[in-house]
């Protein structure tokens, strides 16, 4: 069993939720790397979590689709030092800020209007492309500007 995971002070995700598997890591690195597992892929069990709400759930898939497995896990995986455990370190740091950056609501949009220059200025960039593209065709004889 894992230790627990400390988002904020209220927030705390029990070690039962958090399993690690770990693996050789890929890329170079001699004999050292082709020899022992650090790799260390992280899962968090998103479906089955009582700790947070279910919107701040949804925002965590929506914003991470491609880490979320078919039975509701989160997959962080990190295999960006030649160390285990600063590779596990590292996996549980970016599960707690993915987390984090879910407990923030979105700023809701406020709607705007054009400014009268922002009209303006689309107006007569579009006389000049206009006038432009007049320019291009063939010149009628019957009439004289």
């Amino acid at each position: 069993m894992l230790d627990p995971l400390h988002i904020t002070d209220r927030i705390i995700i029990p070690g039962s939720d958090l399993t690690v598997e770990l693996s050789r890591s890929g890329g170079p690195g001699g004999q050292h790397v082709n020899k022992t597992e650090t790799r260390v892929r992280l899962r968090f069990n998103l479906k089955g979590c009582s700790v947070l709400f279910e919107e701040v759930k949804d925002r965590i898939r929506k914003a991470h689709p491609s880490q979320i497995t078919t039975e509701g896990e989160l997959l962080v995986v990190c295999a960006s030092h030649r160390s285990q455990l600063r590779n596990h370190e590292l996996a549980r740091e970016r599960l707690a800020e993915i987390i984090r950056a879910a407990l923030k609501r979105p700023k809701k949009r406020r709607p705007t209007k054009p400014t009268r220059a922002s009209k303006e200025r689309r107006l007569e960039s579009k006389r000049r492309r206009s006038d432009v593209k007049k320019g291009r065709q063939k010149v009628r004889r019957g009439s004289h500007d």
